[in-house]
């Protein structure tokens, strides 16, 4: 293999997203939740298939998306102000009627002891949004501008 052959298969090879990535990337078939939101109370959050970030320095790594029941689950960062490598629980639901505003979520948890106390969490009420993430409402979301 000649030099410039063996360069553009490095760099294809290091283009190509990893395992984990694949596992993300084509099952977040709600694109609403995916993109940069403000939320109702300013703060400025940028979602990914693998990241979950409230600007300027909490980050989430999304490891499970469940879209059946509008879940996901990830590692809090260890940088974070917060719970740093603990596990994070957030639900998520469309909203309609409420214009900018178009989901909302819920830190069902945010510092279980592991993956699958996170995953197992009981799921907050969608269906009194104001009060039904653990007594709190739901954080709405809309698109940055």
């Amino acid at each position: 293999m000649n030099v410039y052959k063996f360069a553009v298969c490095v760099l294809l090879t290091a283009c190509a997203p990893s395992k984990q990535q694949e596992e993300h990337l084509g099952i977040v078939s709600t694109p609403e939740v995916i993109g940069q939101f403000v939320d109702d109370y300013d703060n400025e959050f940028r979602v990914s298939a693998v990241l979950f970030e409230q600007l300027p320095q909490s980050r989430f790594h999304i490891v499970e998306w469940n879209e059946a029941e509008r879940y996901f689950v990830a590692r809090n960062d260890p940088k974070n102000p917060s719970d740093p490598g603990r596990w994070t629980r957030i639900d998520w639901m469309l909203l309609e009627g409420v214009s900018p505003y178009t989901w909302g979520f819920c830190m069902t948890a945010y510092r279980a002891a592991s993956r699958e106390e996170a995953r197992a969490t009981p799921p907050p009420n969608r269906a009194t949004p104001r009060t039904g993430c653990n007594g709190f409402p739901f954080s709405r979301m809309r698109r940055a501008q």
